[in-house]
């Protein structure tokens, strides 16, 4: 959008004012603005700008007891509730290994931070600290439950409000960078000789940038002993398969900034539209399954023998959610959890009624 055609911080207030029940990524969607632009709007009318510097954020996180943590893309909105615990800061990087919440934390992507407060239609106060990119995409938000330190809350904010106070937000120019590679020539062998090698799924993002090719790229390319496409519905069996038999999982969703990690059963499976949701006491998912253009069974190697993924992709290529059986490290992948997303359909099969 050109710089005349944007609008000011006014025409934004006055259109989220003309429509109060619309979502804030569903006012930011129809202004063509972006999320953190709407948030910036309203700087001295309930928006206050912060420090975006994660470390910081991670130093005084802990005062502020039980929240709810969200982390989402495109696609997949993943809550969880609890406090922030076992906090690994770091240069770079760092980790959150909570009980309830769990994060893997990337400091170059949080470029724009506000304290938000806002006030419902019932009256209530929430509260909230957001974290965007230099687009202005939500890379992390910790929302205030009734169990808060309103006080401790007040009190960071104090000590990381910036003096650039602007109602203006303007985005880097071009578009972020895309997770997948365009096709390219692909050495099978050597991939299959470098997959086959693995010794941690952790090592698998680094092999890929040897490999310079996308995920998706690898998916297709690997042979159907590592990974095979499944039929899109093999989502929504495999959580309620799993909620059935109790079977504790692990729930990935991320984005550039955070990944966001539930381990540990599911119960409440719901959907509405398009959108498959778990509602339980502490996770909270909301997953857009019209947006799944590929999901695949991934067979990767590891120390402790080889572990079974569940891969969702969007449109370009880009990891929408993840999901494994939950496992503790030095211990074998569960046998439950190996044989559910061995019995999901395949793609082009059919589900018995």
């Amino acid at each position: 959008m050109s710089e005349s055609m944007r609008p000011t911080p006014s025409e934004i207030r006055a259109y989220r004012a003309a429509n109060p029940k619309l979502r804030e990524r569903d006012v930011a969607a129809q202004l063509g603005i972006s999320e953190a632009a709407l948030v910036a709007a309203e700087c001295g009318l309930g928006s206050i700008r912060i420090d975006s510097d994660a470390n910081r954020f991670l130093e005084r996180v802990q005062e502020l007891g039980e929240v709810l943590a969200l982390t989402r893309n495109e696609s997949a909105v993943h809550e969880k509730i609890g406090a922030y615990e076992n906090i690994k800061a770091g240069h770079a990087a760092a980790l959150v290994l909570g009980s309830e919440i769990d994060l893997r934390i990337f400091h170059g992507a949080w470029a724009h931070g506000f304290a938000v407060t806002r006030t419902d239609p019932k009256g209530e106060i929430r509260r909230s600290l957001q974290f965007f990119d230099k687009w202005g995409n939500a890379v992390h938000k910790i929302h205030l439950r009734p169990a808060s330190n309103a006080t401790a809350y007040e009190k960071i904010v104090e000590d990381l409000r910036l003096d650039d106070q602007s109602q203006d937000f303007v985005a880097d120019a071009g578009a972020p960078p895309s997770d997948d590679k365009p096709d390219a020539a692909v050495d099978a062998a050597e991939l299959r000789d470098r997959w086959s090698k693995l010794t941690d799924t952790h090592q698998f993002p680094g092999m890929l940038r040897k490999l310079n090719i996308g995920r998706r790229r690898a998916l297709h390319s690997v042979g159907d002993d590592f990974a095979w496409r499944l039929d899109k519905a093999g989502v929504e069996l495999m959580m309620r398969s799993a909620a059935e038999a109790a079977l504790p999982i692990m729930c990935f969703v991320g984005n550039r900034g955070v990944i966001q990690i539930h381990s540990g059963p599911v119960a409440k499976i719901g959907t509405m539209g398009p959108w498959l949701n778990v509602m339980d006491d502490t996770f909270h998912l909301h997953l857009r399954t019209d947006h799944i253009v590929e999901l695949w069974a991934v067979r990767k190697p590891t120390a402790d023998g080889h572990v079974t993924s569940l891969e969702a992709l969007d449109a370009k290529g880009e990891m929408i959610i993840q999901f494994f059986g939950k496992r503790k490290e030095g211990s074998s992948e569960r046998t439950e959890w190996r044989g559910l997303v061995e019995s999901l359909p395949r793609l082009n099969t059919v589900v018995a009624a």
